[in-house]
């Protein structure tokens, strides 16, 4: 029952940033400037219009790990990512991401991280990217350089997340699944930079900045 009051909750808070641009603390645009740490939040990526995705449904080759997709839609509470420092570093909550930082990725539903190793990607042979771990516990393959130019990684600027073991990019490839998650769009990690790796932060529940100056 409580799981599904707070699915609903947060459902209605994603929706109230969907039509109106409005947070419950006011406009997003004036008081959440950054992305920070704590945050859910969704990622585009504007070239493909797909969010980064999880669910409860594992490669049926490489790793076997819980898959990792795009999807188009805007309201499907499993694409919402919380925003967590490296391991053993742990950012403070409010605090904006710095640019080129490690983070790590925590799918919201599952609990799992963002991760990535060197399996190859089901569709495209790229680098596979999975949801991994158990209870909060994973490794240093779900940790992600937040590549970007200014000082903060700001909500209105495209980033791109690159693996910090393999120095590979978070990426759309192009290709789609079939059966079971048909339509969904492959997530992989790809050695270079083009509009296929850039993400840009969309809906979610930000936190406030716990510094007002930056």
């Amino acid at each position: 029952m409580f799981c599904s009051v707070y699915n609903l909750f947060i459902t209605f808070l994603v929706g109230v940033v969907i039509r109106n641009s409005v947070y419950v603390l006011g406009n997003l645009d004036n008081e959440f400037k950054h992305v920070t740490c704590g945050s859910a939040v969704k990622l585009i990526n504007p070239y493909h219009n797909v969010r980064l995705h999880s669910h409860e449904v594992k490669y049926g080759s490489g790793s076997g790990q819980q898959s990792v997709t795009g999807v188009g839609a805007q309201d499907d509470i499993n694409s919402l990512w919380v925003v967590k420092g490296k391991t053993g570093t742990p950012c403070k909550r409010g605090n904006p991401v710095k640019c080129g930082s490690t983070i790590r990725l925590v799918h919201q539903t599952t609990k799992r991280f963002l991760h990535s190793h060197l399996f190859q990607s089901p569709l495209s042979n790229n680098q596979e990217v999975s949801a991994f771990g158990e209870n909060g516990v994973g490794d240093e393959g779900d940790h992600w350089s937040v590549i970007c130019t200014s000082k903060y990684w700001n909500r209105d600027d495209k980033v791109r997340f690159k693996h910090t073991l393999t120095k590979k990019y978070l990426h759309i490839s192009g290709e789609t699944f079939g059966r079971p998650i048909s339509g969904q769009s492959e997530v992989s990690a790809y050695t270079y930079t083009e509009p296929g790796n850039e993400w840009k932060a969309m809906e979610g529940v930000y936190i406030q900045d716990s510094s007002s100056n930056k």
